[in-house]
Formats: C-alpha cells, sequence, structure tokens
C-alpha cells in the first residue's frame, strides 16, 4: 500500500506507526519455534523472550495466565517450546511482538509437561498421600521381586538380601523393563505377585536410564494397580535423581535396588547384635532393680524395730515396771498418808467422844423417857433418873 510522502511531505511518526500496525495486523496467526531466554509471572499478564539460538533473533511474547498455567512445573528459561500466536505491534512504543493463545513444549519437554498433568491428577485422587502408605512387615517369610531378566538389579536385590537374611525366599517375576509393552507386564506381574498367599512385600526393581527408558514406571495403569495392591510395594526403579510415578504411589521409595533389598530384609548379624544389646540391657535393669530393692530392704532391716524387735519389748516391758513400781509407791505414798490422817481424826474423835469425858469421872443423867437432863430446874422430887458413868449405869432418885 503505496503512501505518498516527500522531503517536503515527509509523513509524521505516529502515522508511520499506525501504518506499520495495520500491515501487520493483516497477518494472521502464526506457530514459532524458539528457545525460552527469559520469563515474567505475574498476577495478569505472562511475559517470556523467545530466541532464535542460530540467528541470534529475539521477540517478545505475552500470554494470559491461563496459557502457561498447564506448564508452570516444567517451562523454565533454557526450554524449547513452539507458541501459537499472533504478530501485535504497539504504536506508541513502536515495538513488535507476539501474543500467545498456545505452548507447547518441544521433545522431552512435552513428555515431562504431560507426566506432570498425570502427576497432579494422581495425586488430587489422594494416590500419593502418606497416610494410605501400608507399613513393611519386618521380617517377611517370602518377598516378590518384579525386575528385568538376568538384570544387575535383580542380582543385587537377591544377593544383598540373601547375605543379610539367608533364609529369605524370593517369588521371581522377570518382565521387560523398557519399552511399550513394560508397563503392562510390570502391572500384571505386580498383580500376580499381589494375589500369592506367602508374599508379604513386593519390591519393584530397575536400574537407572534416561527418563525416556524410565517412562514404563510413570504408567497410569501401573501407578493404578500399586496404589490398589493389598501388599506393601517398594519402588526401587533407577538412582537417587530418578524419580518416575511410581515413586509417589508406592509404599516405601528406596534409591537403588541394593537399598531396596536393604530396607525390605534386615541384617541378621544386626538383629543378633541388637538382641544382645536388648537382653543385656534388660539383665542390667534387672540387676540394677534387685540392688536397690536388696539395698532398701537392708535399710529397713537395719533400724531398730527390725533388728531387735525384742528390744522393743524389753523397753516397754521396763517402761510398763517402772510405772507400776511409781503407782505401787504413788498409793502406798497415800495409803499412809490417808493412815495417818485417819489416826489423827481417831484420836480427835475420841479426845471429842463423851466417852473420853466419863472416863475422866462424869456421869450423864437421863430421864426414863431417854431425855438428857442439862437443868436441874425442870426435876421433880422423888423423880428417878438412871446415870451413866464410865463403868456402866444405875439409878439414882431426886431428892
Amino acid at each position: 500500500m503505496a503512501n505518498p510522502s516527500s522531503p517536503e511531505a515527509p509523513l509524521p511518526v505516529g502515522k508511520v506507526s499506525q501504518l506499520i500496525g495495520g500491515w501487520i495486523d493483516r497477518l494472521g496467526a502464526v506457530w514459532v519455534e524458539g528457545q525460552v531466554t527469559q520469563l515474567s509471572r505475574r498476577p495478569g499478564m505472562q511475559f517470556l523472550t523467545l530466541r532464535d539460538p542460530e540467528q541470534d533473533v529475539s521477540l517478545s511474547v505475552t500470554c494470559f495466565r491461563a496459557v502457561l498455567e498447564p506448564l508452570a512445573d516444567t517451562l523454565h528459561e533454557g526450554s524449547r517450546v513452539i507458541v501459537h500466536a499472533k504478530p501485535e505491534w504497539y504504536t506508541g512504543r513502536g515495538t513488535l511482538s507476539l501474543r500467545a493463545s498456545e505452548i507447547r513444549l518441544v521433545g522431552l519437554g512435552e513428555l515431562l509437561a504431560r507426566l506432570e498433568q498425570l502427576k497432579r491428577r494422581l495425586a488430587g485422587e489422594g494416590l500419593f498421600a502418606v497416610e494410605r502408605k501400608r507399613p513393611l512387615p519386618f521380617l517377611p517369610g517370602c518377598v516378590g521381586l518384579v525386575t528385568g531378566r538376568a538384570s544387575a538389579a535383580e542380582r543385587d536385590v537377591l544377593e544383598v538380601a540373601r547375605r543379610r537374611w539367608p533364609a529369605v525366599r524370593f517369588e521371581v517375576r522377570n518382565v521387560l523393563v523398557q519399552g511399550p509393552q513394560a508397563a503392562g507386564q510390570v502391572a500384571r506381574a505386580v498383580r500376580e505377585l499381589d494375589g500369592h498367599p506367602e508374599v508379604d512385600v513386593i519390591i519393584v526393581a530397575r536400574g537407572g536410564g534416561s527418563v525416556e527408558d524410565l517412562l514404563p514406571f510413570s504408567d497410569e495403569e501401573l501407578c493404578r494397580t500399586v496404589a490398589a495392591a493389598g501388599t506393601p510395594v517398594v519402588s526401587a526403579i533407577g538412582h537417587e535423581p530418578d524419580q518416575p510415578l511410581l515413586d509417589f504411589v508406592a509404599d516405601l521409595r528406596a534409591a537403588t535396588p541394593t537399598d531396596a533389598a536393604k530396607r525390605v530384609v534386615p541384617d541378621v548379624g544386626e538383629e543378633q547384635a541388637r538382641v544382645r544389646q536388648l537382653r543385656d540391657r534388660a539383665r542390667r535393669m534387672v540387676t540394677d532393680l534387685v540392688r536397690r530393692e536388696q539395698s532398701g530392704l537392708a535399710g529397713v532391716r537395719s533400724r531398730p524395730a527390725l533388728a531387735a524387735p525384742q528390744r522393743l519389748l524389753d523397753e516397754r516391758g521396763a517402761e510398763l515396771t517402772a510405772l507400776v513400781d511409781r503407782a505401787r509407791r504413788c498409793l502406798g505414798h497415800r495409803l499412809d498418808r490417808a493412815e495417818s490422817d485417819l489416826g489423827h481424826l481417831a484420836e480427835r474423835v475420841l479426845s471429842l467422844s463423851p466417852a473420853a469425858t466419863l472416863e475422866r469421872g462424869y456421869a450423864v443423867l437421863q430421864r426414863a423417857d431417854g431425855q438428857v437432863l442439862t437443868d436441874p430446874g425442870v426435876l421433880d422430887r422423888g423423880e428417878r433418873l438412871h446415870a451413866r458413868v464410865a463403868g456402866g449405869g444405875f439409878e439414882v432418885t431426886v431428892d
């Protein structure tokens, strides 16, 4: 589209910017591949920069939060992505950017994104919950092992387990551990061992590998099979950095197949040493208890009440004898004082009695009716009286 302009009639900058925007608006949405070099997440609009490493060209990309949310855990700086976007021209700043409506990770990134989505879905259903994890038996009589045929993982598990506890038995199921059929075979082997009446715990083991090699152990069917199993399942896939989804569903995650054997089967030497330690500890506790009780009993026996029980009787007998003697002395003293008082009283009574007066020559005159005569003026001549003296009595006549 031609626009007339000349040195005498130049176009303003704003007009040129509008014309460029109009031309760009006629472009439709395009698919663009590039590498993320800058990533800025904000509450509303998201910003990133796509770079072409070969031609050293970069473009700004904007999108809404919902476009990036499915890739939140897997998209980072350095990821290669394919973006479906429409070119936009910002007239005021004179800059070009892409408004993205869809973002896809390329190759491994896309695979990790799908695994992350499956991981979130299984976690939302509670398959990774800690409370559903089952404890492993202390000493399994039979261990189920799902692993590759003649693999290093199988050899490590069997050798380490039998070296730790020679009596342990295994039910081994050799399956494919890599490729499109591996997940189904592993799931069938787990179901078979779960239904075995003698299997107490199941180990799913494989050596390390790339993300693609370990992909069967992130299969949804296998994860649900392990979650539904009634027998505890131990995941021993790869090495420490490897974490397929089976690790989150299993009841226990082991870092390596060797670590799985150590966690499932106890070491007979360690258990014997632990038994000896517990026995020695119990013996020391019992010995200390008996020693404390003996010391307490000796302390009780050393008390006078138990050391010489007759001594208390002797002391109480001596106290009783002293009290009896004291009571006897007190009673004797009181009787002596009473006898002395009685003698004094008797002497006073005798000294004051009429008989004593009569002994001194006095006489008592009584009328016939027994009345003691004290006044001679009441007597009549010839009246007969009774005279009482110390030696007896006689009759007298008043003259």
